[in-house]
């Protein structure tokens, strides 16, 4: 696809994209052992973009609150109950992916 083409996903009738979208974010709620590094180090992207992306396209709320939004509870809780450390091969592949990003 050009950069000039439309692009189809354009296309996709608003309630479809996000039904679509919150079934993404309760998956990954759900599947809380995909840490969000290894989001990053494999898409480039994780729960905490998502985040951004919902603040970006006109959520009103802090970034607190979308973190919330996503995460299902307070990112404090999060980290404290779903978030292992990070290894330095993790490090390594994220910064190489979000290289890859636009």
């Amino acid at each position: 696809m050009t950069t000039n083409a439309p692009d189809p996903l354009d296309e996709l009738p608003d309630p479809v994209a996000a039904e679509a979208f919150r079934r993404l974010v309760r998956h990954l709620r759900h599947r809380h052992d995909a840490q969000n590094i290894e989001l990053m180090g494999l898409a480039g992207f994780c729960r905490n973009c998502l985040a951004d992306w919902i603040r970006d396209a006109g959520y009103g709320g802090d970034k607190a609150a979308a973190r919330e939004l996503i995460h299902g509870m307070p990112q404090d809780e999060w980290k404290a109950t779903r978030q292992s450390p990070a290894t330095e091969e993790q490090l390594a592949r994220m910064e190489a992916s979000l290289k890859k990003n636009p």
